[in-house]
């Protein structure tokens, strides 16, 4: 609960834009990245998710499914439906949604994500970034800043990592995220931050990629048909805590614009910071301007955790954004970078 007062205006109607083309769009709905459609069967789970060796279909969705609750899985890895001659998964990988290629990884030695494509979208003024990993081929035409359309094919689906287990051909999958982006200054940010350290991704770093969880998006969206509004599904995110930011300046201010709350006391008052409700995997749901006479009396910290909801944290520790020490709440090292990543 946020320690100010708060204006809640309704939502209103967002011009939807596609990439491609720049032509404007009254809906933009997301696909299945797949022909495995088991997601919407009654029942379907197994048939659609690929869990981890000996566990339930679950450690293959999303969120803090993985090793008690306190591993994040930031996608959803989705069955294959098709494969070759020698069993390896065939299936081609289609765009969730049109948009333009923002990234694309053909060394798997790089990454544990293998094969990897990111994908730009923006719906409802959000920017909207897919990514489909462990890809065994990426349409080689395919570069950064080429258009594509919903449910165009993009690559086929494979096994690829660099991990020292290798997925097997029983487990193949595509591993399916959408996100948001943090900063589109994080190479400066990492450079000041991990000096000596390699970044092989550049702004693609998935440091700097905050998830969503698909299967509920894909889910709600099919619940709501034409109703749907991922600024609504944003917004609607269970909040772990809220944070002051004493910022004035960020990208996630234009590149997100329409999570902003208006706060009227702005509007006489200059402002001097972002009051920042937070999900569990640090995804910013709702930034409110505030005004320097808005602001806690003493505490002049420029990140200052105002609230957790302890329900929340219960429910979902993996985050790993806030830790209790002696009765009291604070922010740890790990929500303190994201934070410092986010109003860089």
């Amino acid at each position: 609960m946020s320690l100010f007062p708060i204006w809640r205006p309704g939502i209103g109607c967002c011009l939807l834009m596609a990439l491609a083309g720049g032509t404007p769009l009254w809906a933009q709905p997301f696909f299945l990245p797949t022909a495995n459609h088991a997601l919407f069967e009654p029942g379907g789970e197994e048939r659609f998710f690929v869990p981890t060796v000996g566990k339930p279909w679950t450690t293959g969705t999303f969120g803090c499914v993985r090793t008690e609750g306190w591993q994040f899985h930031e996608g959803i890895d989705i069955r294959c439906l098709q494969r070759d001659k020698r069993g390896e998964p065939a299936d081609p990988v289609l765009a969730a949604a049109a948009g333009a290629v923002a990234y694309v990884n053909r060394r798997p030695s790089l990454s544990n994500y293998g094969n990897y494509i990111i994908l730009r979208h923006v719906i409802e003024g959000l920017e909207i970034y897919s990514l489909y990993a462990h890809l065994g081929e990426i349409r080689r035409d395919l570069k950064a800043g080429d258009p594509v359309k919903a449910q165009e094919a993009i690559g086929v689906m494979g096994r690829t990592a660099n991990t020292r287990e290798r997925i097997t051909k029983e487990r193949a999958h595509v591993h399916f995220e959408l996100n948001l982006l943090l900063n589109d200054r994080f190479g400066a940010w990492f450079k000041k931050n991990h000096p000596g350290e390699r970044n092989d991704h550049g702004d693609w770093n998935g440091r700097n990629l905050v998830g969503l969880d698909p299967r509920a998006v894909l889910l709600e969206q099919r619940a709501r048909g034409d109703k749907f509004s991922i600024v609504d599904f944003v917004r609607r995110q269970p909040e772990l805590c809220r944070v002051l930011v004493r910022a004035t300046s960020f990208p996630w201010l234009r590149r997100y614009a329409p999570l902003i709350r208006p706060n009227p006391k702005t509007e006489t008052e200059s402002v001097t910071g972002y009051e920042i409700a937070l999900s569990f995997n640090g995804v910013p749901l709702e930034l409110i301007p505030r005004a320097v006479s808005e602001l806690p009396g003493k505490n002049k910290s420029r990140i200052q955790l105002l609230s957790v909801n302890e329900t929340e944290r219960r429910k979902n520790p993996c985050g790993r954004l806030v830790i209790e020490r002696n009765g009291r709440w604070d922010l740890t090292g790990h929500g303190t970078e994201l934070l410092g990543l986010l109003a860089f």
